[in-house]
This record gives C-alpha cells, structure tokens and sequence, in this order.
C-alpha cells in the first residue's frame, strides 16, 4: 500500500528516518566542510531513494520541502544546536504549514527554485541591500555586463567576508549572476528566456510561473520573491521603451530588446496579482522550408504560398490566439522583393522582415493628460503618405480595417496583415465588423464590395490539440453573388487519427480547384507553376 504524506506519514518522521542516511554519506567529521549545496545534493539523493524503494507518495513540492528540512536539520545538528522533536503541522498538505513547523531555526525563503541553491538564495537576501546602496543603479545600467559582473564580483566577495558568509566559488559565481540579472534583466525570468526550447512564459503573480514548450503549457519551478519584485520587473519591461505601468493605465502591450511581445495587466484588473505574458521572439527565423520539415503544411501548399507572395495577392492570415500567425506572417514576407519599399505597423513591433528597406512603425498610448495617443488607424493613414510598396499591419482589430482596405484598393498590392478567427469566413465576417467599428456611415453591401475587392487570399491557421500548429485552409475570394462574398478553398488540412504518443495524424487535401488568381500570376510570368502546383 503506498504511504500518502498527508494520512500516515509526516514531514518530521521522513526527515528522522532520512537523518542517518544523510549522516552516512557525510560523516561528522567532514560536515563541517561541507558546503551547503552539496548537503542539499545528498539530501536530495537520500529522498529521490526513499520514494524510489519505499513506495511513499509525495510530489514534486512536497520532495523539495523534504529536502529542505533534512537540510536544514542537518546543518543545524553538526553545528551543535539541533532542533527539538518538531511537532507535525496541523495541515500537512498545506506546504507553508510544513515549512514553518520543520525549519523552526531558519526560514526557508518560498524564491528557492532548488533546495541546493539554498545557500546562494540567503546570502542574495542578505547582501542585496547592501549591494545596491554601494553601487549607483543608474550608472550600473550604462555599463556593459561584462564590466558590472567584473566590479560586482569584487564587491560581493568583499561583502561575503564583511558578513562571514561561506560559499564556493560555483556558488559565488551563480551569487553574482542572479543580481546580475535583478539589476539589468528580468531577475528569475531570464533563465526562461535563454531557454530556446521555451516559446511562451505566463507570469500568474509571483507564486506561478507557466511555460509553453513544444506546445504544452506546464508550470515551471521559477518564483518570484513578493508581488512587489513582479512589479519591478513589470515597470523595468515597460520604461524601455517608454510606456508605463501603474493603476492610472493598468494593462500595456510591450516589447523586449531582442522583439520579444509582452502583455502585462496588473491591479486592480489582475486580481491576484501582477500578470505577464511574454510570447518569445524566434532566434531561429522560420521559413516555408522549415515549416515544410515541421509538417505545418504540403510541399504543393508551400508552393502555393511562394506564388501567391511573389504576384503580390493581398493575403489576410487568420487564426486563434498563439496559433502562429505572425509566425506565417514572417516566413511570407520572405518573398517579397528587396527593391520594395515596406512599412510595418504594428502595437508592439515584433515582425522581423529581412528586406534592406523596411520602415517600422509602432503605436502610442496617451499620456498622463490623456493626450499624445497615436492609434493603428492614424498610422494606416500616415504609411500612405509614405510611397510605401506594401503595408504590412501585425494585426487588424479596430478601425484601421476600414483604411487597410482602402489601401489594398489603391495600388498597394501585395499587403498582408493578420485577424483573430477560426475559420476563414468567420475571418471575412470579423474583417466587417471591424471595418464597422471606423464610425463611417457604409452599408452592409458596400463594406463587403470593399473586403472582396481588396483581400486576394486567407490563410487559417490552427494550433492543434497536440499542441501542433499548421496550416488548415488556404482559401481565395472571387468577388460577389448578390450580397454575399464569394470563396473556394484550395487546400484544407484534415486530421486521420492519431499515433499512441498522442501525435495527430493529418492529410493536406488539394481541392484541385482553379485558382482565381492565376491570371494574377500570369501577369508575373507564373501561372505555369501555378497550374503545376494545383495539378501536382
């Protein structure tokens, strides 16, 4: 029968029983000169062994709160003052409970992320303060890295023999980093932004911290100290490039040095705390070609798209939150020629075209009065006063539809922009809507002579069950019938099953339908191609 912690089994009988064993890897002599860390390293081998051989049920927290205790109980012991009988937490399921009753002689700090790191985590709380009272913050932020880590190294060694503070020196190099990173990143965030495998991070307030990773969202074991500390990281994100955050303007679109897009909303609209999303920018630029090795779409579909962007359709990308359309978006705009002048509007500028003649425009919130703001639709309006070859907008969701449109019917072929919609008729429907919100007095008919006049093509993506993201129809508009905007699907996506790691498996059919366009592309010499690509 397994053991459950919270039933027959205590905290404190684990960390007895486990307090000989630990006694047996590091024997008295030795306990001494033995670095915190490596304590904790043994304790934690000595429990992964306890669940491993004793069939006793404790989960992740649980194994770290363990570890903590045996540690704590073990250093205090060789140091001569070992800690009466605990007594067993009145609720211990609830882990502050169990902390509290296990380490009555120190505290364990909820920031730990692993138990072995305890010791560089106590001497961070404890020096922090001093370190910034002794170093000017606003020179420490004008200084490369390499030269504050050199100047901070010196300072904190000089701090740990000031506070007979003991650390190696793995553990003092690690020390210097974290408020490296405190002073000039986002503190415990930064590991997840190194992390090239992670794509997404979600910050709930400072206990929870969530990470997207081949598609599937899990909690990580990163924490932040209060909500006072998510709050500096907040502020820190959002004054770089001159926005702000306070209760006064409580949400903010943003953006990291590399072009990495952030939301953040905080109190009094995050209930339980300060809340930030932070979708990473791709280090590793995705083409067609590497979403063909992906599976995200056929070699005929990829095809497709190189034509449609070389004859200059006007393509609208549609798709669900985190399904990849700015993604799309990017590995389209490769097709466009480099002796075309592009502008990119967007609310936070992450588009990442490789042309050499791009110019990047990027919205304004208001000020303190409530005047200054520079909205999506003043500058739709501004780029055609800009001899623009084509107008890229990250995404269409106010009135600025209304004056992309406008655009798209006056020689500016070859535009694209992205819309929040599942299907791509629901994507023609939403685009009408919007067009709606510009305040001008259209009729019903007239908005949709408007859209089928001006968007060639709509790519839908989708971000599948399996965490997978393709490509699920490319779809054209012909034109009208009657009131009602006329469209033939070209390619679809279509699942067939599914293989026993859960991985779905998908057909990308080919509707073998003559695609409207063609005579577009003939006027570019490719309607060969075009034809063989249907055919094919």
């Amino acid at each position: 029968m397994i053991e459950s912690l919270s039933t027959e089994t205590s905290f404190a009988a684990l960390r007895d029983r486990l307090l000989p064993v630990l006694r047996k890897a590091i024997p008295p002599k030795q306990a001494g000169l033995t670095a915190r860390a490596d304590i904790a390293r043994e304790a934690k081998r000595a429990v992964n062994e306890l669940v491993e051989t004793a069939s006793i049920e404790l989960n992740l927290l649980d194994q770290r709160d363990l570890v903590t205790a045996l540690t704590n109980a073990f250093v205090a012991e060789t140091a001569g003052n070992a800690p009466a009988e605990s007594p067993v937490p009145e609720n211990e399921g609830d882990n502050d409970n169990a902390l509290s009753a296990l380490a009555p002689t120190e505290r364990v700090d909820p920031y730990v992320r692993d138990p072995s790191r305890a010791s560089v985590e106590h001497a961070k709380i404890k020096l922090q303060p001093i370190v910034l009272e002794r170093i000017d913050a606003s020179l420490a932020a004008r200084l490369p890295r390499t030269a504050l880590a050199r100047d901070l190294t010196g300072l904190v060694t000089e701090l740990l023999k000031e506070t007979k503070i003991q650390l190696n020196g793995a553990e003092r190099a690690e020390l210097v980093k974290e408020l490296l990173d405190d002073m000039l990143g986002l503190g415990p965030l930064e590991p997840l932004l190194a992390d090239e495998s992670i794509s997404e991070i979600m910050v709930n307030g400072a206990r929870q911290v969530f990470i997207e990773s081949g598609g599937r969202l899990t909690l990580s074991d990163v924490q932040f100290r209060d909500n006072d500390h998510v709050m500096a990281i907040a502020t820190r994100i959002v004054t770089a490039i001159g926005r702000r955050i306070d209760e006064s303007s409580p949400l903010c679109d943003a953006r990291l040095a590399d072009g990495s897009r952030v939301n953040i909303i905080i109190p009094p609209l995050a209930i339980d705390g300060a809340t930030i999303t932070i979708r990473k920018f791709a280090k590793k630029k995705i083409t067609l070609d590497s979403m063909l090795r992906f599976e995200s779409l056929s070699p005929a579909m990829a095809k497709m798209l190189r034509i449609a962007g070389r004859a200059r359709l006007n393509i609208l990308i549609s798709g669900g939150t985190g399904s990849g359309k700015t993604t799309l978006l990017n590995a389209l705009s490769q097709m466009i020629d480099h002796g075309e002048r592009i502008v990119t509007i967007e609310d936070a500028a992450e588009l990442q075209l490789q042309q050499p003649h791009v110019v990047r425009l990027e919205t304004r919130p208001p000020n303190l009065e409530g005047s200054g703001e520079v909205t999506m639709r003043d500058l739709v309006k501004n780029a055609l006063r800009m001899r623009p070859d084509r107008i890229i907008v990250g995404e269409t969701r106010g009135g600025e539809a209304l004056d992309m449109l406008q655009a798209m019917n006056t020689g500016h072929d070859g535009s694209m922009s992205t819309i929040h919609a599942n299907r791509p008729r629901e994507a023609l429907m939403r685009l009408e809507n919007l067009v709606g919100m510009a305040s001008v007095n259209l009729s019903p008919r007239a908005i949709r002579q408007q859209i089928a006049s001006a968007i060639d093509m709509i790519i839908q993506v989708s971000r599948m069950r399996d965490g997978s993201r393709r490509i699920s129809y490319i779809s054209e508009v012909m034109g009208m019938e009657d009131d009602t905007i006329t469209m033939q699907d070209l390619y679809s996506c279509e699942v067939d099953g599914e293989t026993p790691d859960g991985k779905l498996v998908v057909t990308f059919k080919n509707h073998g339908l003559r695609p409207f366009f063609l005579p577009k592309a003939a006027y570019f010499g490719l309607d060969k191609q075009l034809l063989e690509t249907i055919e094919s």
